[in-house]
């Protein structure tokens, strides 16, 4: 026998290891819609902004529904895996850019976290995402300043950061108001099952 036979029959005798992740349906709920957000955002980044920062923010409606449907907690992951995923696939992994997304996904989180306790009659998915966008632009604001531009200046873009915040988070809000109450209806219009009885011979 050969060295290459012998080289073989030994890696034949070798016990084959596999990795299994115990995985939950939750686990997946939450990789399709941070798949989903990830896909919104390389659509965003086709959008052209007529000021750097300046985006819709079109990932944060999967954020609002999984909020929504899922909790907090499952939002988060969708919004952490979104900003890691993203700043991977554009190469911007840890350069300022990636700081800025995720100061400002955080600052999203934790408005949304407090938000969820205020009154539902009052406050819903259009309110839910105007202070998510404020807090967004807030967070990136304060690492801009403090980090990459610390000057005074900046305060001069407050206005036209807030403007874009207001309309882009109502716009955002409404759109995932709309797919929640789309997936509402498709809820209530399922057919109840009912349990079919069974009658046996008398014994």
């Amino acid at each position: 026998m050969s060295g290459k036979e012998q080289a073989e029959s030994a890696g034949a005798d070798l016990p084959c290891s596999s990795l299994l992740l115990d995985t939950t349906a939750e686990d997946h709920h939450i990789a399709r819609m941070a798949a989903v957000a990830l896909g919104l955002t390389i659509l965003e980044s086709a959008i052209p902004s007529p000021l750097p920062g300046v985006k819709p923010g079109l990932a944060n409606i999967v954020t609002l529904i999984v909020l929504a449907r899922y909790g907090w907690r499952a939002a988060a992951w969708v919004s952490l895996l979104r900003v890691l995923a993203g700043s991977l696939l554009f190469g911007n992994f840890l350069a300022p850019g990636f700081f800025l997304s995720l100061s400002g996904a955080l600052c999203s989180l934790v408005v949304l976290g407090l938000a969820r306790h205020l009154p539902v009659r009052w406050f819903g998915p259009v309110s839910h995402s105007i202070h998510a966008a404020f807090a967004h632009i807030a967070g990136q604001m304060l690492v801009v300043y403090f980090w990459l531009i610390p000057h005074a200046g900046i305060a001069y873009l407050i206005p036209i950061f807030a403007a874009a915040a207001l309309l882009f988070g109502t716009v955002n809000g409404l759109i995932a108001a709309r797919f929640m109450d789309s997936e509402t209806v498709a809820e209530n219009r399922k057919p109840i099952r009912r349990p079919q009885k069974s009658y046996g011979s008398p014994g």
